[in-house]
């Protein structure tokens, strides 16, 4: 159950939609997220009355192209997983949205199945994991 939130600088509908099926295909594809298990938030700013900022940090030459992405997630992936999500992602956005890979920003935040409710006001997670588990719970979406 990842929960996505994508921020890119001058983006149209098009692009920004064309970036969060880069990203949820990235999930599918590294980390077996199940297909219908898309929750994005997609926000384009116009850099001036939002913007966002960016520098040359690990010596990374990013321009207005930027796009930052956080995932929340359930906690148990492990470090070659993530990489291969990130290198998934980069590479996606720039086949999709024509994003350079250098302008792709990602960030992962873990937690537990107590931090999640997906509606209703049940921590839907925590009453899977008493009662054996649903779809998606074993491989920690």
């Amino acid at each position: 159950m990842p929960f996505v939130r994508i921020d890119a600088l001058r983006a149209d509908a098009d692009r920004l939609d064309a970036l969060g099926r880069a990203v949820h295909e990235a999930l599918v594809e590294t980390l077996g997220i199940p297909p219908d298990d898309r929750f994005q938030v997609l926000v384009g700013h116009d850099g001036s009355t939002s913007t966002l900022r960016h520098d040359t940090y690990w010596g990374i030459q990013r321009d207005d192209g930027i796009v930052y992405i956080a995932v929340t997630m359930r906690a148990g992936r492990t470090p070659e997983s993530k990489q291969a999500l990130y290198r998934r992602i980069a590479e996606l956005a720039h086949t999709y949205a024509g994003t350079e890979p250098r302008n792709i920003f990602v960030t992962v935040t873990e937690n537990a199945s107590a931090d999640w409710s997906l509606g209703n006001g049940v921590a839907q997670y925590l009453a899977s994991d008493e009662a054996g588990g649903v779809p998606g719970a074993a491989d920690g979406s």
